[in-house]
């Protein structure tokens, strides 16, 4: 028998068509079944993909094929991004100039010292002194020397600035609060007016001042020539006796006798029966 004739209707096929089964109905609907599932959710990843805001950004597409087991191959799509700078134009910010205060001493301007901070005052570190005109007074001394009061130097407006200072006499202390001299003297003016109302007020606090001194010299005096009087008086503590003389005098109208003590004058009234 001829080899040819022994395989059968499989020898007229070619090498492909005879290796191929034949599927079934039923394997045709399963595979179409995942081929739907396969696109919808490849659909859906792409709707949850979010799409590119940045202006001038750029997406590349890349292909990727996946083996779905169910008989055929997905081909997804991934993108990847790129971001690049986008580079912003700003206009440049205007040029302020700088604030700068002019001293009162030398008329140059300056940008900072210690008393536009501490004072408030526009006098730049090159004119400042510390010995005379810019010395620092205390409170105390503000008060006695320059008759200033408590309103004065705190209520009137604008108030006094001042800094804080350790006593150096008494650490235990508060601590001093220190003015300057030059805006203590422009506020004894404000509050008398003129020098010549400063010195009469000065004048007569001084006259009330010994006034007040003297009084108080006279009560201690008085009070010391008392205190020596009484050291001096004894007094008499011994019981008195009464000494009676014998002369009776005879008062008709109440009918009564009296007799005098010759010692103290104390008059006695009896009856007689």
């Amino acid at each position: 028998m001829d080899p040819s004739e022994a395989a059968g209707p499989a020898a007229g096929l070619g090498p492909e068509q005879s290796l191929q089964p034949e599927l079934s109905a039923a394997m045709r609907a399963k595979i179409e079944r995942n081929r739907q599932q396969a696109l919808m959710l490849r659909q859906a990843r792409l709707a949850r993909r979010p799409s590119s805001a940045v202006e001038g950004a750029t997406s590349a597409k890349i292909s990727r094929t996946i083996d779905s087991g169910a008989g055929f191959f997905i081909e997804e799509e991934e993108e990847e991004e790129e971001q690049r700078t986008r580079k912003v134009v700003h206009q440049p910010a205007p040029v302020i100039e700088p604030d700068y205060l002019l001293c009162d001493d030398c008329q140059k301007p300056f940008m900072d010292s210690y008393l536009s901070n501490s004072f408030d005052l526009s006098v730049c570190d090159k004119c400042r002194d510390n010995e005379e005109k810019h010395k620092l007074v205390s409170r105390t001394e503000a008060k006695q020397q320059y008759l200033l009061k408590d309103c004065d130097l705190d209520k009137r407006e604008p108030p006094l600035r001042c800094i804080l200072k350790k006593n150096p006499h008494h650490a235990t202390w508060g601590d001093m609060k220190l003015y300057l001299k030059v805006q203590v003297e422009k506020r004894c003016m404000e509050v008398w007016g003129s020098e010549e109302a400063l010195e009469e007020a000065k004048e007569t606090r001084e006259e009330n001042r010994e006034t007040q001194k003297q009084k108080r010299y006279n009560k201690k005096v008085k009070e010391l020539r008392r205190a020596v009087r009484s050291s001096m008086w004894t007094k008499d503590t011994s019981v008195h006796q009464h000494q009676y003389g014998a002369e009776e005098v005879v008062d008709l109208e109440e009918d009564l006798y009296k007799k005098t003590c010759t010692t103290c004058g104390h008059e006695l009234s009896y009856e007689k029966m």
